[in-house]
């Protein structure tokens, strides 16, 4: 990439999105819209090919019930000298931002973020440098701020799991975990959260900003 050109690829599942991206990006100056797709897999396809030299990818999160955008975001910074990825989504809870980051995103802004900011979020993800919301960032300073309350990745991912209705059987399949291991980790929880069920821990949680609606 060149200091004062960026190539850009939108991945997001709603056309109005992409095309509101492409009307406030397109205009930018330095920046192309090289292309956008509708799903994480293009996204991932899209941004190995050299040819196209895409220096930042914005990609959404949900898809759709396809791959993810975290899981996305995985694939293409695993590559060597690949394009950074900054996530554009409607969810900030802890879950999602974390998911995100241990992926290897740049940064992570929420869709009601003005255009100077995104502007500025995307020549910062193509320079090498972090660009988080400022909503984002003080959720992770209060993480760090109260360790004790707060979950582990795995307790996080598990508890989402225990929101989304799946049992314990369910969570041990889907994680490749022993039920003992599931059960320890919601031991875990419920004294990190003071509850004393898998309903008071998700209502609990919910109401932290650890886990999504």
């Amino acid at each position: 990439m060149s200091e004062s050109h960026v190539r850009l690829l939108l991945a997001d599942d709603h056309p109005v999105v992409r095309a509101g991206l492409r009307a406030v990006l397109g205009t930018e100056p330095g920046f192309t819209v090289v292309a956008d797709v509708p799903t994480a897999e293009e996204a991932v396809t899209l941004a190995a090919e050299t040819a196209l030299a895409i220096d930042v990818v914005l990609m959404d999160l949900q898809f759709g019930g396809q791959m993810l955008g975290s899981q996305a975001t995985a694939a293409i910074t695993a590559r060597p000298g690949a394009p950074r990825v900054l996530i554009l989504t409607t969810y900030d809870t802890d879950v999602d931002i974390l998911a995100a980051i241990e992926a290897g995103a740049s940064g992570y802004l929420l869709k009601d973020a003005p255009p100077e900011e995104l502007a500025a979020a995307v020549r910062a993800a193509a320079a090498g440098r972090s660009a988080l919301a400022p909503a984002v960032a003080l959720r992770l300073m209060d993480r760090m701020r109260e360790p004790a309350t707060t979950l582990t990745p795995r307790e996080t991912e598990i508890l989402q799991l225990v929101a989304d209705g799946l049992s314990n059987a369910a969570i041990s399949k889907q994680l490749y975990l022993s039920q003992a291991t599931v059960k320890s980790h919601l031991a875990h929880i419920y004294t990190k959260l003071g509850a004393d069920s898998r309903t008071s821990a998700v209502a609990t949680a919910i109401t932290l900003g650890l886990l999504r609606r």
